[in-house]
């Protein structure tokens, strides 16, 4: 073999390796923006189709948004995206409203200068993917934003309890954004900057009430939109 020269072997794995990636970020990218709404079915065939790839690299594409909980697997073996858990949606804001809060609370009491710089470096980034009105990048940034506050508290308890949540909440997030036709009001990044500055001053008490109204009103805007639908949906069924 010349100096420089790749295998087959080397070229194919290097390509399956590029395909997995754009079969899952794409994939990816529509379950989460609800392009592709919970319970679509995904087949392996019609995405190879799509793709134009060989099944190999759909299937390992499907593996790895499956670890994500994006999508799951029936008893019939069909494949869809994952549904969305409305059922006990109470629950899971109840688990995040008191991460958002034990969290920030944490972070009052053990950020260092370091931290803060990483939370505020995070807050620029969601700050412009708001301007932008980047619904995926906001929800990307918002992401980075309160787990380096988890991170600043130090447990590491938390850290991973409030990654899992904010992950799981990522469809739910979106729909806030499109409760706001993706264009969120300045006040609820500001909300962000207040936080900071609760933290910085080492003000516990502020910083918890400042996290229990930026998770409320979360929540009660997402309720909102959710009961709008629903009635939307239902009047057009009757």
């Amino acid at each position: 073999m010349t100096k420089g020269s790749v295998s087959a072997d080397g070229g194919d794995k290097r390509k399956r390796g590029s395909g997995v990636t754009t079969v899952y970020e794409t994939l990816r990218r529509e379950i989460i923006d609800l392009t592709l709404p919970p319970g679509s079915p995904l087949d392996e065939a019609q995405l190879s189709e799509r793709f134009e790839m060989s099944r190999t690299p759909i299937r390992e594409a499907l593996v790895r948004l499956a670890a994500d909980n994006l999508i799951t697997t029936l008893t019939n073996r069909a494949t869809i995206v994952a549904p969305i858990d409305f059922l006990h949606l109470s629950d899971f804001f109840d688990a995040l409203t008191l991460m958002y809060r034990v969290t920030t609370r944490e972070a009052a009491v053990n950020r260092t200068a370091a931290d803060l710089e990483r939370i505020r470096e995070f807050q620029s980034a969601f700050a412009a993917s708001v301007e932008a009105r980047d619904p995926l990048l906001m929800i990307a940034t918002n992401r980075d934003f309160h787990v380096a506050i988890a991170e600043a508290g130090g447990n590491r308890y938390y850290i991973d309890l409030f990654s899992r949540l904010l992950d799981e909440g990522r469809r739910i997030l979106r729909l806030y954004y499109s409760s706001f036709n993706d264009e969120l009001p300045r006040r609820y990044v500001t909300e962000h900057e207040d936080m900071i500055d609760a933290i910085a001053a080492g003000d516990v008490v502020r910083a918890d009430a400042l996290a229990i109204a930026h998770a409320d009103q979360i929540v009660q805007q997402i309720q909102s939109y959710i009961a709008a639908d629903w009635r939307t949906t239902r009047s057009i069924a009757l």
